[in-house]
């Protein structure tokens, strides 16, 4: 099974892209999703414990983390040390899964891919691009974004430029959403074509 990774900086496309694999009956699996649903379980306490007061209601109140980290920038590596091996265990679930339902390839968008430096296996990897300025005008249109948190969270990702020199495919999702998908429906043919990875 051909085991893909998506990745990209903030506002490039990712959930469109991997919404157009699962179009494509590819199974998909986004980090996004995972860290949302530890938020609501598992990962509460610990994440509680290294941010007092961050949880409400039983879950993780995502603006007040972020509060708490936009005053303390340290704290993102004490986070992810707690949260980023509980969604890799997801991940590799998911992945030993799709494999013995045999299916030809499944998909992992994992967004902090080349920053986490942690090897997934992934065959190939997918990056997602937009010009900058489309960028911004995006990630700015999103509620609750400021420009000061989206400068916040850009100084933490690997640079478009460098994304696009690591990266096995390019989707570039500057021209329209129907372009986007047509691109990733190729790839799934021509991959599907190949047959299974040995």
């Amino acid at each position: 099974m051909w085991r893909i990774g998506i990745t990209g900086s903030i506002a490039t496309g990712k959930s469109t892209v991997l919404a157009a694999f699962k179009d494509q009956g590819v199974p998909v699996f986004s980090a996004d999703t995972a860290v949302a649903e530890l938020y609501a379980g598992e990962a509460v306490g610990p994440v509680e414990a290294l941010f007092p007061g961050v949880a409400q209601d039983g879950r993780i109140d995502r603006d007040r983390l972020s509060q708490r980290l936009a005053a303390d920038p340290g704290g993102f590596k004490r986070l992810e040390s707690v949260v980023h091996p509980l969604v890799r265990r997801r991940i590799a679930h998911f992945l030993d899964s799709a494999e013995a339902e045999g299916h030809a390839l499944a998909v992992v968008e994992v967004p902090l891919l080349f920053e986490s430096g942690y090897d997934y296996g992934f065959d190939a990897i997918a990056v997602t691009a937009v010009d900058e300025a489309i960028q911004r005008q995006r990630a700015l249109a999103r509620p609750g974004m400021t420009v000061e948190k989206l400068n916040t969270i850009l100084v933490r990702q690997t640079p478009q430029a460098e994304k696009r020199k690591r990266a096995t495919y390019i989707f570039d999702t500057g021209s329209s959403i129907a372009q986007t998908r047509q691109e990733v429906a190729a790839l799934v043919a021509d991959i599907r074509a190949k047959g299974p990875k040995k």
